[in-house]
């Protein structure tokens, strides 16, 4: 009769590691929505258009496309510890840049430019480092509380820069904000090792039983029910950004104001936290995947519905949470489901096509603007969207389920 398999045990440190990986994505998201909350200020500081402001932003998701295959290579090659470390050096640098160009837009630009170069190395490390770190049934859970740091850097740059910009201009602003990914840096290299000293799980297998990189991206594409979370993800993804980008005129039709729709955006933020963490954590101690990304997006639907037909400003108001808990929740479930059912691809493999689908989702936002009805309507654009969802949680059923308790290992759809 086989034995039972022992427990794992885990370094107590790796809630150190999580929490000093933690700190340098929630700078780096300060640095990439920073310039958002004060566009018409920084507009007329640099002399130019908002729509040139606002590609400060966009830049970042640009950047992403060509560089999360090179980046997830790295990690891959050379781990997560030295090229986090590099991107917190290229942070460094090209915030100072940022700083440095005083009212000149083309330098500001030039250090955004190496901002959005930077941030493949955090966002392609999501599911390495609670590989390496966490045993099995905590992993989805850990995946689940570095995406937290995302949500608190977006609402911390939406908050801070406003605040900062009371006494400071944006060039003393970016130069406060150096200083934060120069800590954030260093707490992170002096925090973070490669692996505990005893191994665990899969961190335990020798680096030559991996997949090659090329060898990885052939698996991981090549695998059924991978290929079928992509599309979740560009869905899932895309009606995110959709919805947050065009909060505003979504609810103005209806007779909100400006600042009612900005509480609504806030509260998909504050149900897309609480469902980072939730969905997750029930995923890891149910030992399953599949269950929970489908509640995921089944609970998006009314919700959404609820957004697109609500007039009452309660009723959005719950909507907006909802789409945001159920929406969020399906992210890390899905990034640790297919770390699993493609092992052995490396993680930074898996991670990298995963937020690379997600980046690309953005096309969803001008999908969105494209199909607005007679004036100005959103309502055509969220029931596409929502046919979009429902036909994603069409795809859960037809995946293999895989549990970080089965070892990586698939088992049949039921």
């Amino acid at each position: 009769m086989e034995s039972a398999r022992p427990a794992e045990r885990a370094s107590p440190w790796r809630w150190m590691v999580i929490g000093s990986f933690m700190l340098v994505n929630f700078v780096i998201q300060v640095l990439w929505i920073c310039y958002a909350p004060v566009s018409a200020e920084a507009a007329a500081y640099f002399g130019v258009g908002e729509l040139s402001i606002g590609f400060f932003a966009m830049v970042f998701m640009i950047a992403y496309v060509p560089l999360a295959i090179p980046v997830a290579w790295l990690i891959d090659r050379y781990g997560f510890r030295n090229m986090v470390g590099l991107g917190c050096l290229l942070m460094v640098a090209f915030a100072l840049l940022r700083g440095l160009a005083g009212p000149h837009y083309l330098p500001a630009l030039l250090g955004t430019i190496g901002l959005a170069a930077a941030q493949p190395f955090f966002l392609n490390a999501w599911t390495k480092v609670p590989a390496h770190w966490c045993p099995e049934n905590e992993r989805a859970t850990a995946v689940g509380i570095i995406t937290l740091s995302n949500f608190l850097g977006i609402i911390g740059g939406m908050v801070l820069t406003p605040a900062l910009a009371k006494t400071l201009d944006l060039s003393a602003i970016q130069f406060v904000y150096a200083a934060g990914a120069l800590v954030s840096g260093l707490v992170f290299m002096l925090v973070a090792r490669e692996y505990p000293k005893v191994r665990i799980g899969h961190a335990a297998a020798a680096s030559a039983t991996r997949a090659l990189m090329t060898e990885g991206l052939k698996e991981a594409l090549g695998n059924p029910s991978f290929r079928l979370f992509s599309i979740v993800v560009f869905v899932g993804m895309g009606l995110f950004n959709g919805v947050t980008t065009w909060i505003e005129p979504i609810v103005a039709s209806r007779g909100l104001a400006a600042s009612e729709a900005g509480t609504l955006g806030a509260l998909i933020l504050v149900g897309g936290i609480l469902g980072a963490v939730a969905l997750p954590a029930l995923s890891d101690h149910a030992g399953t995947r599949k269950p929970w990304m489908l509640v995921g997006i089944l609970g998006a639907l009314p919700a959404l519905l609820g957004l697109t037909f609500s007039t009452g400003f309660v009723a959005m108001a719950l909507s907006a949470f909802g789409l945001g808990f159920f929406l969020t929740g399906v992210m890390p479930v899905g990034m640790q489901f297919s770390t699993e059912i493609t092992y052995p691809v490396p993680e930074g493999t898996t991670n990298g096509l995963i937020q690379l689908f997600g980046q690309v989702s953005v096309v969803f936002v001008f999908l969105m603007d494209a199909l607005r009805g007679k004036g100005g309507s959103f309502t055509p654009s969220l029931l596409v969207a929502g046919l979009f969802l429902l036909g994603a949680a069409v795809l859960v059923p037809f995946m293999k389920e895989s549990s970080g308790r089965l070892g990586g290992a698939e088992v049949p759809a039921k």
